[in-house]
């Protein structure tokens, strides 16, 4: 791969082509009727293989001041990326009612790097004011070298794989390709074996989340590592944390306002999936912004899957296990028990 932009039409066209033939030579899987391509050890979309996260791997440059939010797909990336720009950002709190959120999907406010902002260009990112917000769903292995030599931020946010996987699959289904099926149980459990197997967008689960985990441990100054359980469970200690990380801690004049309750409560789960630009329109040309919000509740799963069924995602705790990793707000075990 070029290390570099192409300057001409005839390198360009030699770039492409090697993109092309690489595709060609990669194992091949579908996801509800999207192709996946295993690529650097991951289940890459075909769509975003060729040029975006490409050009993002090859030409990103990261900044010091960077904040970067990285996650598997539903995991809580669109409350997270709310909750983050509104933390930097809340020197404009005092209008809630005219906030811009209220006017952009989070999406709009931290974008992609590699479903937006590598889409069929390379971006000129220098004139972005500081800190620059991006969000990507590329494992920690994958991502820019400069992301990694920097002294950025990334923070991480992981999900509990059973209720991952139910929002991903009703996520998937209402794809513009799909024409909004339903989900039936056929369906689900044949896409609950390729789950499991690591077959689905950005996966396997628990390669993704070792890597950013591992890396929060060795060096906690650059990533920090949120179970999207706690943030439900905790959230008012979860955003204090948030804040600190990023360097936007809360002063104790902000405290004693309440300012910390009035951003959860502005970018909370219920308020943003009732705001009128959250409800309409699309942001990313193959879903609307209203696919973006759903439950959002801890153990949806067992209102799906059987126990049976569920027993099938033991190798993947199994996995976590023996890399030392433990969910501190999920127990897989008592949601078992709880379904027999």
């Amino acid at each position: 791969m070029a290390d570099s932009q192409p300057k001409d039409r005839s390198t360009h066209e030699q770039w492409e082509d090697e993109l092309q033939q690489l595709q060609l030579s990669l194992p091949k899987e579908e996801w509800f009727k999207a192709p996946l391509c295993f690529y650097q050890g991951f289940w890459c979309p075909t769509s975003i293989i060729y040029k975006e996260v490409s050009a993002f791997q090859n030409h990103f440059q990261a900044t010091d001041t960077d904040l970067i939010l990285a996650s598997l797909p539903k995991t809580g990336t669109t409350w997270l990326k709310s909750l983050i720009y509104t933390i930097v950002n809340r020197k404009n709190l005092s209008e809630i009612s005219q906030h811009i959120l209220r006017s952009k999907n989070p999406h709009e406010l931290v974008l992609h790097l590699e479903y937006k902002l590598y889409v069929n260009n390379q971006p000129d990112l220098t004139n972005i004011p500081s800190p620059r917000l991006f969000a990507t769903h590329l494992p920690y292995s994958t991502i820019p070298k400069s992301i990694k030599t920097s002294k950025c931020r990334i923070v991480y946010i992981c999900r509990n794989p059973l209720d991952n996987f139910i929002s991903v699959c009703h996520f998937w289904a209402l794809f513009d390709m799909n024409k909004g099926i339903k989900l039936d149980m056929d369906m689900i459990e044949e896409h609950m074996h390729k789950y499991c197997k690591g077959i689905f967008p950005h996966g396997p689960y628990d390669d993704h989340l070792l890597g950013y985990w591992k890396e929060s441990i060795e060096n906690p100054q650059k990533v920090l590592f949120l179970e999207y359980e706690g943030l439900k469970k905790e959230p008012h200690a979860h955003l204090k944390k948030l804040a600190d990380f990023m360097g936007y801690p809360f002063s104790e004049e902000e405290e004693k306002e309440n300012v910390v309750d009035e951003i959860l409560e502005l970018c909370s789960l219920k308020n943003l999936k009732e705001m009128e630009v959250n409800k309409s329109g699309k942001f990313y040309p193959w879903f609307g912004n209203n696919t973006l919000f759903r439950k959002g509740e801890v153990g949806d799963w067992t209102n799906y899957l059987t126990p049976s069924m569920a027993k099938g995602f033991d190798e993947i705790h199994e996995k976590l296990k023996n890399a030392g990793f433990s969910f501190g707000y999920y127990d897989s075990n008592l949601l078992f028990e709880a379904t027999k």
